[in-house]
C-alpha cells in the first residue's frame, strides 16, 4: 500500500466533497488567517517582545526563515501522507514559554531549549510509530471530543478579538476596546465576512480578510511594506543544540522537555479533533482518518524546525479557516505549505496583512464551530460537566492542552464517584493518569 495519501485526480476529489478550486482558496485562507506567526514567532523568540533592556535571544530573521520554512515542510508532510487539510506552524504558548521561563526565568540559553525540543520530537517520533498518540486520540470520550470542537472555536475567536484589540488588558483581567483603529477595522471587517458568508459566496473567509485590508489603510492600521525581498540567512540558528549545558541539568532538562511534550501532544490532539469534527471526518466510532499520519506530520515538524531554529511545530486552530472554505484534501495543506514557501521571498507584501484583517475569520470561525454543542449530552451530569468544563477552562486558561486536561480529569473523578467507573476506557484513564503526572511534574 503507497504512503502516500494523496490524489489530485477530479474524481477523488469530487468524493471527498470539494473540487480543486475550492482547496486553493481553502489553503489560502488558511495562510492568511496563520501568516501572523511569521511576525509573531520571530519577535517572541529574538526577547524583542519581551521589551526588556539587554535581554536578547535568538536572531530574528534566522527565525523568520525557520519559523517558514518548518510550517511549509511539516504542512507538506500533512498533505502529502495524511491527505487531511490542516496546517502546521511554530505554535503560540510553547515560543513563549521558551523564552518566559526556559530563558529568561530559569536561565537557560536557547540552545538548552532547541536541545529539548530536538529530543521532545524524537520522542513524538517513537509515540507515534507505535500508535501510543492515536490510542491517546481515540480515548477521547465522544461528548469529550464535541466539547473540544467547541472549545477551539471559542477559543480562536477570542484570539481573533484580541488580536485585534477588541479585548485587551484590563481591572477585571480583560477589558473591551472598540474606539482603537484596530478594533473599528476588525469590527467592520466581522460585518463584511459576515454579510459574504450569510449571502453563501464562495470564497467569503478569504474575500472578508482581503477586504478588510484595504479598509485598514485609511485607519493607519494597513502598513504597506513593500513586496519582495531574499529570506534571510538561517545560519545563526540552524543545529545549535547545546548538549554539554543538557548533561549539566538533567533535572531542569527533563522538566522542560515533558513540559513542551504534554502541551504539544494535547494541543495537536484538541486541534485535530475539533477541525477534524468541523470538516465532518470524524468516523462513528470517534476515531479520525489518517490520525496517524497525522500526527506523524506534527513530530516530523517539531523535530525540523527545532534543527532549523524555531519552538514546537504544532496543529494550527487556524486550520478551521480552510475547512470553513471547503477544504477537505491534502490539497488544501499543500496550497497552504507552498504559501509559506512564497512567504520567504515575499515577507514584506504578505506581513502587510494585520491582525485586524485575520481577526475577524478567526470570529466568524469561532461562530461556526458552535455548531456541535447542541449533540452535548448534558442531560447526564457525568458527560455534561466535563465536556462544559473542557470548553470553558480552554478559554478561560487560555490553553487547548489545560481545557482537555480539566475535561478528561473531571470526566474520570466524576465517573468514578458516581458509580459508572466501568463505563471508562482503560485508555482515558491511562491518560488521565499523564495529567496528574503532569500537575506533578510542574508542582516540582
Amino acid at each position: 500500500m503507497s504512503l502516500i495519501k494523496i490524489s489530485f485526480k477530479q474524481d477523488a476529489l469530487k468524493k471527498a466533497g470539494t473540487d480543486f478550486k475550492t482547496e486553493v482558496i481553502a489553503g489560502f485562507t488558511t495562510f492568511l488567517a496563520m501568516a501572523y506567526i511569521l511576525a509573531v514567532n520571530p519577535s517572541i523568540l529574538s526577547g524583542e517582545a519581551a521589551n526588556i533592556p539587554g535581554f536578547a535571544l535568538m536572531d530574528k530573521g534566522a527565525v523568520f526563515t525557520a519559523t517558514a520554512l518548518s510550517a511549509a515542510i511539516a504542512t507538506l508532510v500533512m498533505g502529502i501522507f495524511a491527505n487531511l487539510p490542516f496546517a502546521l506552524a511554530p505554535g503560540m504558548g510553547l515560543n513563549a514559554f521558551l523564552t518566559y521561563t526556559v530563558c529568561l526565568t530559569m536561565g537557560k540559553s536557547w540552545q538548552f531549549a532547541l536541545t529539548a525540543i530536538f529530543c521532545e520530537g524524537i520522542l513524538f517520533l517513537l509515540l507515534t510509530f507505535f500508535n501510543v498518540r492515536e490510542a491517546i486520540v481515540n480515548s477521547i470520550p465522544q461528548n469529550l471530543k464535541k466539547a473540544i470542537g467547541v472549545g477551539i472555536g471559542l477559543f480562536i475567536a477570542f484570539i481573533g478579538l484580541q488580536n485585534a484589540g477588541i479585548i485587551v488588558d484590563g481591572a477585571t483581567l480583560v477589558g473591551l476596546n472598540i474606539t482603537s483603529p484596530s478594533a473599528i477595522v476588525a469590527l467592520i471587517g466581522v460585518v463584511i465576512t459576515a454579510v459574504l458568508v450569510a449571502h453563501n459566496v464562495k470564497g467569503g473567509i478569504l474575500i472578508g480578510i482581503l477586504a478588510t485590508t484595504i479598509v485598514g489603510i485609511p485607519f493607519g492600521v494597513t502598513q504597506f511594506g513593500g513586496v519582495a525581498s531574499l529570506p534571510p540567512s538561517i545560519a545563526p540558528t540552524f543545529m545549535k543544540f547545546n548538549f554539554a549545558e543538557v548533561a549539566a541539568n538533567i533535572p531542569d532538562f527533563i522538566i522542560v522537555m515533558f513540559t513542551f511534550l504534554f502541551v504539544d501532544m494535547f494541543d495537536t490532539v484538541g486541534t485535530l479533533i475539533g477541525c477534524a469534527g468541523k470538516a465532518d471526518m470524524i468516523r462513528e466510532d470517534g476515531t479520525i482518518p489518517n490520525c496517524k499520519e497525522a500526527l506523524f506530520a506534527d513530530a516530523v515538524g517539531t523535530t525540523v524546525g527545532a534543527m532549523l531554529g524555531t519552538s514546537t511545530v504544532t496543529t494550527f486552530v487556524e486550520s478551521s479557516t480552510g475547512v470553513v472554505e471547503g477544504g477537505r484534501t491534502g490539497v488544501t495543506a499543500i496550497v497552504t505549505a507552498f504559501f509559506f514557501l512564497l512567504s520567504l521571498f515575499f515577507a514584506p507584501l504578505f506581513l502587510s496583512i494585520p491582525s485586524a484583517a485575520t481577526a475577524p475569520a478567526l470570529i466568524l470561525v469561532g461562530f461556526f464551530m458552535m455548531s456541535p454543542v447542541k449533540d452535548i449530552d448534558f442531560s447526564d451530569p457525568t458527560e455534561g460537566i466535563p465536556a462544559f468544563l473542557c470548553l470553558l477552562m480552554m478559554v478561560c486558561a487560555y490553553s487547548i492542552s489545560d481545557g482537555i486536561m480539566f475535561g478528561i480529569l473531571s470526566y474520570v473523578i466524576i465517573k468514578v464517584l458516581a458509580g459508572k467507573a466501568k463505563k471508562i476506557s482503560v485508555a482515558t484513564y491511562i491518560v488521565a493518569l499523564l495529567f496528574v503526572i503532569k500537575i506533578i511534574v510542574n508542582v516540582i
